[in-house]
C-alpha cells in the first residue's frame, strides 16, 4: 500500500542514454578537404579543356569553309575548222579554239604547270599542242587559253577528213577538247597543296560551216583529277 506522501516508483528497465557521437580526427577532415579541392580542380580543368577544344573546332571549321579550295572552272567559247566545207581540206587543215580558266576561290591562288591541249574525234587523237607556260592565277581571276592546230600539231589524213565530211552531211561533227595540266593551290605564303593532275574535257560540236554550234558555246567543261 502506497503512502500518499511518497511518489510511486516505476518498475522496469531504466532508459539508456543516447550514444556519444564519434569525433573524427584533424587528419580525416584534411583528407576530405583535399579530395574536394582535387575534384573541383579536375572539373575546372575539364571544363576549360572542352571549352578550348570547342573554340578551336569552331575556328577550324570557319577556316575550312572560307579557305576550302574549289577546282578551277573551264568554259569553251570558240572552236572551229574553217576548211570543213572543202572536200580536200585535210591538205591545209586548221583548227582553232578558245577556252577560259576561272579561279573561283576568294583567297586561294592556283599554280599551273605547263598546260597542253589534245583534240579527239571519236576518242581518237587528231591533234595536240602546248597551250600555256607555267603561270600563277590570282583568286577570282580568269585566264584565256587559245591556240591554233595545223601542220604537225594536227594529224588529219584523207580518210579522217572523209569521216568529218560524212558527219558534216548529218549537220554536226563532234570533237572533244582536253586540257591537261598539273596544278596546286596556294594560300598566301603559309600553305600550298600537293600537285594534282587536272583534266578538263570540253565537248565541241561544229556545224556544216565548221563553226561551234550554239549548244556548245560557253558550255562548262567537265573536270577530273588523276
Amino acid at each position: 500500500m502506497h503512502s500518499p506522501d511518497r511518489l510511486p516508483i516505476r518498475q522496469g528497465t531504466p532508459s539508456q542514454p543516447p550514444p556519444l557521437k564519434r569525433h573524427h580526427s584533424a587528419h580525416y577532415y584534411a583528407h576530405r578537404v583535399r579530395e574536394s579541392l582535387t575534384t573541383r580542380v579536375s572539373k575546372t580543368l575539364c571544363v576549360i579543356f572542352l571549352s578550348l577544344l570547342l573554340i578551336v573546332g569552331i575556328i577550324m571549321f570557319i577556316l575550312w569553309l572560307s579557305l576550302r579550295p574549289h577546282r578551277p572552272r573551264f568554259h569553251i567559247h570558240e572552236f572551229s575548222i574553217p576548211g570543213l566545207a572543202q572536200a580536200t581540206g585535210f591538205e591545209n587543215a586548221e583548227l582553232n579554239f578558245n577556252v577560259t580558266a576561272r579561279n573561283p576561290n576568294q583567297h586561294i591562288g592556283i599554280y599551273y604547270s605547263s598546260t597542253e591541249a589534245f583534240v579527239y574525234y571519236k576518242d581518237q587523237r587528231v591533234g595536240a599542242t602546248p597551250l600555256a607556260e607555267p603561270f600563277y592565277q590570282e583568286p577570282k581571276n580568269t585566264t584565256i587559253m587559245a591556240a591554233t592546230l595545223s601542220g604537225a600539231t594536227l594529224t588529219v589524213n584523207s580518210q579522217r577528213w572523209t569521216e568529218f565530211m560524212n558527219d558534216r552531211a548529218q549537220g554536226r561533227v563532234a570533237f572533244r577538247l582536253e586540257i591537261v595540266s598539273s596544278i596546286r593551290f596556294k594560300v598566301s605564303t603559309w600553305w600550298e597543296s600537293k600537285h594534282h593532275r587536272m583534266h578538263a574535257n570540253c565537248d565541241a560540236i561544229v556545224g556544216q560551216d565548221g563553226l561551234l554550234l550554239a549548244t556548245s558555246t560557253n558550255k562548262r567543261c567537265t573536270m577530273y583529277f588523276t
